[in-house]
Order: C-alpha cells, then structure tokens, then sequence
C-alpha cells in the first residue's frame, strides 16, 4: 500500500505539531511535506469569514504545490461580538478530488488592552510579543496560552481543529 502524503501549509511549528500529532493518531504510513503556503487575506484576519478563507486559502495553495493526497492549512483571526474581540481558529484540508474540508476551533476573549491594538490596525503577534516582552509567541503557547495561563497552548488548540478535520476525512472515507 503506498504512503499517504500529506501536505502541511505553513513552517509553524505549534501548527505543524498539530497535524502531525492528529495525523499519526488516526493515519498510518503518512510521509509530510511542509511549505509555507499563503493565506491570501490580510496578515490579521478580523472576521470568521475572512479566517475561514484563509485556512481554505493556505489548504487549496499547498495542494496546488505539494499535490499531496490530503493538505493542511491553518488560520488564526479575530472577530467581535459586540464589543468584544475573540481569537478564532479555523483549519482546512484540500483533497486532490476538489473536496475541502473545514472546521472551526474554540474562541476566546481578548482583553481590551490587546483588542485595542489590533483596532489600530497591528497584528496579534507582534502584539503578543510585546505584551510578554517575548518573541515569537505564536510558535509556541500563542496568545491562548498567555490567556488561559497556560491550560491551553497554541498547538493543543489547533490539534481540536485537525481532529475534526480527520474525523470528518475518515467519515467520507469510510468502507
């Protein structure tokens, strides 16, 4: 039986453990292939839609790339209701039949002080960065870490998504 390939459209490596952590939980004889392929949407999301699309976006640009059997692609935005402002995940898988799977992951509020800046038009982070006086936040516990004093990391949020992502490939899939 020949490998299954899967691409992974991003270098981020809280995103790419993610999927490699799902995927080797539920695929056998996988072979990854990472790029990093563009979200075509601005570099902060500020909405679902526009969030969605970009993982949609990164799914389909790693297929066209890697034309691997199944493709990742992983987004972080914003989005407020009301006057409050939420991060918000979203992750897609592109098929090379055209199908694109897509799922949403768990949100949550952004304090003002940080709401405010990406208001004023800066991306979430370097906002993290200089909030914490650290770099490169989101390679690692993310702004969610930061906001749930560390229950919740980058990667274990996105591995919710790649889970349903999978659960919905497999259902598709079944014999």
């Amino acid at each position: 039986m020949a490998k299954l390939i899967v691409g992974i459209g991003t270098k981020n490596r809280a995103k790419v453990a993610a999927i490699q952590h799902i995927v080797d939980q539920y695929l056998q004889d996988v072979e990854y292939i990472q790029v990093a392929a563009a979200s075509n949407v601005s570099e902060q999301p500020f909405s679902n839609e526009e969030t969605r699309q970009g993982a949609i976006n990164r799914a389909i640009n790693t297929l066209e790339e890697v034309k691997a059997d199944l493709n990742f692609g992983l987004e972080g935005g914003v989005h407020e209701i009301g006057n409050e402002m939420y991060c918000t995940n979203w992750g897609a898988a592109a098929l090379k039949d055209g199908t694109v799977i897509s799922a949403a992951g768990a949100q949550f509020l952004l304090p003002e002080e940080i709401a405010n800046e990406l208001r004023a038009g800066k991306e979430l982070g370097p906002v993290m960065d200089a909030y914490t006086k650290q770099q490169d936040t989101r390679l690692g516990a993310g702004a969610v870490g930061v906001f749930t004093a560390g229950l919740v990391d980058r990667t274990e949020m996105f591995e919710h998504i790649v889970k349903l992502i999978i659960g919905q490939y497999l259902f598709m899939h079944r014999k």
